[in-house]
């Protein structure tokens, strides 16, 4: 038995908003056996823009019951019968969300009668449920309202019945086929074409466009991950009825599914991507010379188009580290900026000033220690390829780090040694922007696997 259900509600998303109106059509597989339709008093205000598309006003709802009220009919209606809806994910996040505040938790398997439709009659340009009712000729008497839209289903699930020769409804009722937890334009094919290995993954739009991009140890148990559950939030649910399809990069690690991942939402910008647009070390160590021709030392903010010496994720890191340098280099506070008071220099009490603040020490000699100091920070930002496990049997993967900064990274033949010749290993990968998450993501990894780490002198 199948419960064909359309509800009318007072937004797209189940936890802040409530249903207006809900109508169920009992369907024996031949025919429709029953039939339950009701308003319900949402208990939140119905904005304008709803009751203009569904005609629903406050006042029509006001003594109608909650969704408490009904909730026991509801259930009963629904319980041990699948759930059949146009978008059903939309329809069955609702109601399962409104039932479970009423006490009752809804179990059952689904169908959407969009998915089915792309399978049984397939070539339509538009798949929602007024044009694709126009196009197989059936009536919608009352649109946009749950009973006219559920009668409709109906008849369009009917006419599925029939045509669906292939057995497209039992594959989607199988008990291993994911069909009904997927997005409702998203074709199972980008699913089954996910091979089980490291990569990276992009959710895209109706016209291609990367909403969303995700790394994965394996592709396709990850992005399956999405698609379970029924988050009633709004993100979600606004985040799955944009996506169109999927496409992704094999890598033959899940370092380089980071590094790749990291890149790309870099260069594509998605708009459900929050976390790694927000990723950066927002300081750095920089360097200038001043009027008096003294080098200075200076943490800052990053700016865009400069590089610092070096980064952090605060600013005390940068000012423990120039306190370090100050003693192991003799510098002074005053021109690293750790003293910008006018009293007397603390190094110089301290000893490890030599004046240069009151211009009692030559620059070219100060200017010396600031470089030694410079050259031994640059000194412990390493060099080194990391070798691992390529994407096939035939092939390795190498990772490039030169001073502490990603270089590139790429697939070359196991029968090539990176040892040979670096510069004939350079041209034969793929050169990334370094950031400072990868960069930092890359050294972690080598520190945790030294066996795949080859140490290079520059």
């Amino acid at each position: 038995m199948y419960a064909i259900v359309d509800i009318e509600t007072t937004g797209g998303h189940a936890s802040a908003n409530g249903i207006t109106e809900i109508a169920i059509v009992i369907h024996n597989g031949k025919e429709v056996v029953q039939q339950y339709q009701t308003l319900i008093n949402p208990g939140v205000f119905i904005p304008l823009y709803i009751t203009a598309l569904t005609g629903i006003s406050n006042e029509m709802v006001e003594s109608a019951p909650s969704f408490k009220q009904v909730a026991s009919e509801i259930y009963v209606l629904l319980k041990d019968r699948i759930f059949v809806a146009h978008n059903v994910n939309f329809d069955y996040s609702f109601v399962s969300h409104h039932l479970s505040l009423a006490g009752y938790q809804l179990q059952c398997k689904k169908l959407c009668t969009v998915r089915l439709g792309r399978k049984i009659v397939p070539g339509f340009l538009s798949y929602s449920l007024g044009k694709l009712c126009k196009c197989l000729d059936i009536e919608i008497k009352d649109r946009h309202r749950a009973g006219g839209d559920a009668q409709a289903t109906a008849q369009l699930f009917s006419l599925l019945l029939q045509k669906d020769t292939e057995g497209h409804i039992l594959q989607s009722l199988n008990r291993n086929s994911k069909e009904q937890q997927l997005p409702p334009h998203l074709n199972k094919a980008d699913i089954e074409k996910l091979p089980a290995v490291p990569g990276v993954y992009y959710f895209n739009d109706q016209k291609g466009k990367a909403i969303y991009v995700g790394k994965a140890k394996n592709l396709k148990k990850r992005v399956l991950s999405h698609f379970t559950g029924n988050n009633s939030g709004k993100q979600r649910q606004e985040f799955m009825g944009h996506i169109h399809s999927i496409t992704f990069q094999q890598c033959g690690t899940e370092l380089m599914a980071f590094i790749l991942e990291a890149y790309e939402i870099k260069r594509l910008w998605p708009a459900n991507n929050k976390a790694l647009k927000r990723f950066d070390l927002a300081y750095g160590l920089y360097t200038y010379e001043d009027q008096r021709g003294y080098l200075r030392l200076a943490i800052d903010k990053k700016r865009k188009y400069s590089a610092p010496v070096y980064s952090f994720t605060q600013i005390s890191e940068g000012h423990n580290l120039i306190q370090v340098l100050m003693r192991e280099f003799d510098l002074c506070p005053k021109l690293c900026f750790i003293q910008i008071n006018n009293e007397c220099c603390t190094g110089i009490t301290q000893g490890h000033c030599h004046g240069a603040c009151e211009s009692r020490e030559e620059f070219s000699e100060y200017n010396k220690r600031v470089q030694l100091a410079l050259a031994g920070l640059k000194a412990t930002l390493p060099s080194f390829v990391l070798q691992d496990e390529g994407r096939t049997t035939d092939e390795k993967s190498i990772v490039l780090m030169e001073e502490g900064q990603l270089k590139g990274m790429g697939y070359i033949s196991k029968a090539f040694s990176a040892d040979d010749d670096i510069n004939q290993l350079k041209p034969l990968l793929q050169p990334y922007l370094c950031n400072d998450y990868t960069s930092r993501l890359v050294q972690s990894f080598a520190s945790r696997y030294p066996e795949k780490v080859m140490m290079l002198n520059l």
